[in-house]
């Protein structure tokens, strides 16, 4: 009711003074969609963190409190209005969702999308809609190997990356390493994410792996008897797997209990959001992923203690990777127009994000992939210690950008195949 006499009171002075009009009001706000999991199995350890983050940046940004060298109010002069939607219900849902976001409710812009699914779905309408989209963690290589766009930019590193760490870092820790297996969600996610991790391992160790089991559970099933009684009964020096979400929780809770990750070396590539909750059911040993220099292994800097530290008072909790991905993805459009300049085209930010080099609460962000659209970013694992009965991390290998990114211009199963030359890991 207070938003419909505020716009009435807007229109009345409009017509009488003659001065000013809606479209100047309107000019006044910037406004934003925001697409993340708020129901459903992905959105307690995912889509909310990824909130609350959008709204902490989101605030600060308004009111110029980020720490330097961020300045300004707002994005463009205009402060952030966010509109925020539910990515639940699939591709399909997203797509039409989408639509209304750019057609109904007039967006200036978006960031979103957890699901890889989703992610392959709306760049394509985005195009269509000439609307500048910020892809905020999905990971699918497949978003800029297959195409490429204008209007869509994603500022978090693909899940090539994690995998080639990953591989890496099992290959560097067991030099006797001899057998693995994998339990990995039944879509792009979980079968590229096995797909570059098994790949680059048989390169590191010159074909010598034998893969004792693979199991592929539909996304989001929830219950995994049948594969830990597999994985079991098939056993491995090292079980990788790249569940992310309630999948991830429901996984460890399930194969504590039967034992499986105290008797097997196991590799979370996107493990870091069960610390917080599920932590007490990691052993020791386990080896865990942030997609990227997140959480724990973020690098110090001012930045960084920031968003820690307002994160955790507002919201009860240190900030996991999603939420980190969310304010990368703020920053990086802030920054763009930022140097495109107050009142230009969507084509000069489109132009001032490409390429563009910044720094996030995580470290720096190179958008040097994908024509200047996709960014690369460093890689870090390390082994849960407890230390008084607080999670610690030990041998923790940084892995440079150039060392676990594929090549501008190179597809990612392509370079590892061939040896993934160039790699530079020093």
């Amino acid at each position: 009711m207070k938003h419909s006499l505020l716009t009435a009171a807007t229109v009345a002075c409009a017509i009488t003074t003659g001065g000013l009009s809606l479209s100047a009001h309107a000019a006044d706000e910037f406004k934003l969609g925001l697409v993340t999991f708020l129901s459903g199995a992905a959105s307690g350890p995912f889509g909310i963190p990824a909130k609350n983050a959008a709204d902490l940046v989101i605030e600060a940004i308004n009111n110029g409190t980020l720490p330097a060298p961020i300045k300004g109010n707002g994005i463009d002069g205009r402060m952030i209005t966010p509109v925020y939607l539910d990515e639940a219900g699939g591709a399909t849902k997203q797509t039409s969702e989408f639509r209304n976001l750019v057609e109904r409710d007039g967006v200036d812009a978006v960031v979103g999308y957890i699901s890889s699914g989703d992610c392959l779905a709306i760049p394509s309408v985005a195009e269509e809609l000439k609307t500048l989209t910020v892809l905020f963690d999905c990971g699918t290589p497949r978003v800029f190997e297959e195409a490429d766009y204008k209007y869509v930019f994603r500022t978090a590193s693909t899940a090539s990356m994690d995998n080639i760490a990953a591989a890496r870092y099992v290959n560097e820790n067991l030099p006797e390493l001899k057998t693995i297996a994998g339990i990995n969600q039944n879509y792009s996610w979980g079968h590229d994410s096995w797909r570059d991790f098994t790949e680059t391992l048989k390169i590191l160790r010159g074909g010598d792996i034998e893969i004792t089991t693979e199991q592929f559970p539909k996304l989001f099933a929830g219950q995994y008897g049948a594969e830990i009684s597999a994985l079991q009964v098939n056993s491995a020096e090292v079980i990788h797997t790249s569940f992310w979400g309630g999948d991830t929780d429901a996984f460890v809770l399930q194969a504590a209990a039967r034992g499986l990750l105290t008797d097997n070396e196991i590799i979370f590539t996107a493990g870091e959001t069960a610390l917080n909750s599920l932590g007490e059911h990691l052993p020791d040993g386990a080896i865990i992923g942030a997609r990227g220099p997140f959480g724990p292994f973020a690098p110090e800097s001012e930045l960084n203690t920031w968003f820690q530290n307002e994160f955790t008072k507002r919201f009860g909790s240190p900030p996991t990777f999603p939420a980190y991905h969310m304010a990368q993805a703020l920053i990086g459009l802030k920054l763009a127009h930022d140097k495109a300049g107050v009142g230009a085209s969507t084509e000069k930010v489109i132009s001032s994000f490409e390429g563009l080099e910044f720094y996030g609460p995580g470290g720096k962000v190179e958008m040097n992939r994908g024509k200047g659209h996709q960014a690369a970013t460093e890689m870090v694992y390390g082994r849960v210690k407890r230390v008084d009965g607080e999670i610690t991390f030990t041998n923790i290998i940084r892995y440079p950008a150039d060392c676990v990114n594929p090549p501008e211009g190179t597809e990612a199963l392509k370079w590892i195949q061939a040896g993934m030359p160039g790699a530079e890991c020093n």
